[in-house]
């Protein structure tokens, strides 16, 4: 496996130099500052993403402030007390995207992040202090135990909040692949878990979050 210094590199040359390439890196938030978000604005942000899945982004853009209101700006325990007949009348309304297994998601998910919050004293303390090196068990639970976070959106969840995770986009797959760490897509536990064994390993020599390495694989490839 490739030395990420050299992939570093690589990456700064593709993007015209490491001020270019810095540029462009995301900056995960803190412990602390993850603790200090709230349970609204994950369950926003976590139906934001799968609103979004499969559609263009500009449309749920300009629909959410409609989703807002309609979801009661994401207040966990109103959205997790309404009504299978308050949810079906949601198909009627054209301010929002009428998904069924989407809008049906969202008062699920408000129910399982209020469940989380009693059993771990927080949600957000739970997410916060899950670590980054076992970022793709945390994936797994999301799939389990939250609805329509399967796939990328789990992931792409963690990153709207800026919970430190990196993303297995295809040119992060391919730039692996390039860089000698896969040689295939990675789609059951055990490659799931060698891939994360990679990125531990090009963490610990550049010391860089996680959310930076999958950017600068990307950017590491034509």
């Amino acid at each position: 496996m490739q030395k990420f210094e050299t992939i570093y590199g690589m990456a700064a040359d593709l993007e015209g130099g490491v001020e270019a390439l810095e540029a462009l890196l995301p900056i995960p938030r803190t412990e602390k500052e993850l603790k200090n978000l709230t349970n609204s604005f994950c369950l926003s942000n976590m139906s934001r993403r799968i609103f979004q899945a499969g559609l263009n982004r500009k449309i749920i853009d300009n629909k959410w402030p409609s989703f807002e209101d309609v979801f009661h700006q994401f207040d966990i325990n109103a959205v997790r007390m309404l009504s299978d007949e308050v949810l079906q009348a949601l198909m009627d309304e054209k301010r929002i995207v009428r998904h069924w297994g989407k809008i049906q998601s969202v008062r699920h998910n408000a129910q399982t992040i209020y469940e989380i919050d009693e059993e771990e004293d927080g949600f957000l303390n739970y997410v916060a202090e899950w670590p980054s090196s076992e970022i793709v068990e945390f994936w797994d639970v999301l799939k389990k135990r939250f609805k329509q976070l399967g796939g990328a959106s789990g992931p792409y969840f963690l990153r709207r909040i800026k919970k430190d995770t990196f993303l297995l986009t295809q040119d992060v797959m391919r730039a692996m692949a390039r860089w000698g760490a896969i040689d295939e897509e990675p789609k059951n536990k055990k490659q799931m878990n060698h891939v994360q064994e990679c990125m531990n390993l090009w963490q610990e020599e550049s010391q860089r979050p996680y959310c930076q390495l999958s950017m600068i694989l990307a950017c590491s490839i034509d």
